[in-house]
């Protein structure tokens, strides 16, 4: 972050706080650079989480056929999905948020005992702070889990969040409809005359029109929508940044039509790494600061999960220093 640095090492973590912001520093023999702070005041913080999926009991799963080992809780140990988001909420709790938002999977088959429990432990520790919206595992069941008073648009100091419904019922893809788009556009545009950054968050990512295929089944918002998605960044610039899950991955893309806005994914809170994202509003702009969850449990159980799809998960769920932590600007 701007002031701290983090390093974890398997279950260990080595935590320096106050170094200087935007400089370079070398501690106990890592070279790192901290994040450049925004210019002002601090105004507020806020987190997210996204991918939670309690009710979850055997982890690794994908369709079709593998020959690598899955991985489930050792019997007398609790669910691992209530470990690590135990963790993450404890975790959360300690910077204070003025909100938390929940992208989606909240659930794993969109029951209603899953979702009960999500707001147990997500509303009972956050309460009308808590902000969520569905993702598809909460909709492959047909039923509409997080979708009360959304889209959302949320007024904190210093910034606005957007929060929308990316999720095709029945379906693991996404899409947007018109009605949100356009609702986006407005809010866009009202941003605008205001001079207030938007950060926008949904469970989906965006295709990315750079491709060389238009597939009709993609995995996240579908071509065509993404492209009106991405039409609507291009023209209201206070809309700063678009924040997913979904993939499981932390990943930061910037696409040629919206210039330096970055289309950010974060990794699941309930295996490796066990991600959540805070965030820090300046007057000048808006850090993402990556968090593992900490807790000796969760760091245990994560560090497990690196076994994962045969042994190649972590390389491509952690991503690159830039993919995790970064700074956007205010409005242009």
């Amino acid at each position: 972050a701007d002031d701290e640095v983090v390093l974890p090492d398997g279950a260990t973590i080595r935590t320096y706080r106050d170094p200087a912001p935007g400089t370079e520093h070398d501690l106990d023999g890592v070279t790192v650079r901290t994040l450049d702070r925004p210019g002002g005041d601090l105004l507020c913080r806020f987190a997210t989480v996204n991918d939670v999926h309690f009710g979850e009991v055997e982890c690794g799963l994908l369709e079709g056929d593998h020959d690598w080992p899955t991985l489930r809780a050792a019997p007398g140990e609790d669910p691992y999905p209530e470990v690590m988001n135990a963790g993450a909420v404890a975790d959360i709790a300690a910077i204070d948020p003025a909100v938390v938002v929940a992208k989606g999977d909240l659930t794993t088959t969109g029951s209603a005992e899953e979702y009960e429990r999500f707001l147990a432990v997500y509303g009972g520790a956050f309460g009308d702070r808590l902000i969520h919206v569905r993702g598809n595992h909460d909709a492959m069941g047909g039923l509409a889990q997080g979708l009360d008073g959304i889209p959302a648009l949320v007024e904190l100091p210093g910034v606005r969040l957007a929060v929308v419904d990316t999720v095709t019922p029945g379906s693991d893809k996404g899409r947007l409809s018109a009605d949100t788009i356009t609702w986006l556009d407005d809010v866009g545009a009202d941003a605008g005359r205001d001079g207030v950054p938007v950060l926008v968050f949904g469970h989906h990512h965006c295709w990315d029109p750079a491709a060389t295929t238009r597939p009709t089944d993609y995995f996240g918002i579908n071509p065509d929508d993404s492209e009106r998605l991405l039409e609507v960044f291009r023209r209201r610039r206070s809309l700063r940044g678009w924040f997913a899950g979904h993939t499981h991955r932390n990943r930061v893309r910037r696409f040629d039509i919206t210039g330096d806005v970055p289309f950010v994914e974060v990794a699941c809170v309930k295996d490796f790494p066990g991600s959540w994202a805070e965030y820090r509003v300046f007057e000048g702009g808006v850090l993402q600061v990556h968090r593992r969850v900490s807790s000796p449990a969760a760091l245990d159980w994560s560090e497990r999960c690196r076994t994962l799809y045969g042994g190649v998960y972590p390389a491509y769920a952690f991503g690159e220093i830039d993919d995790r932590c970064f700074t956007l600007s205010a409005v242009p």
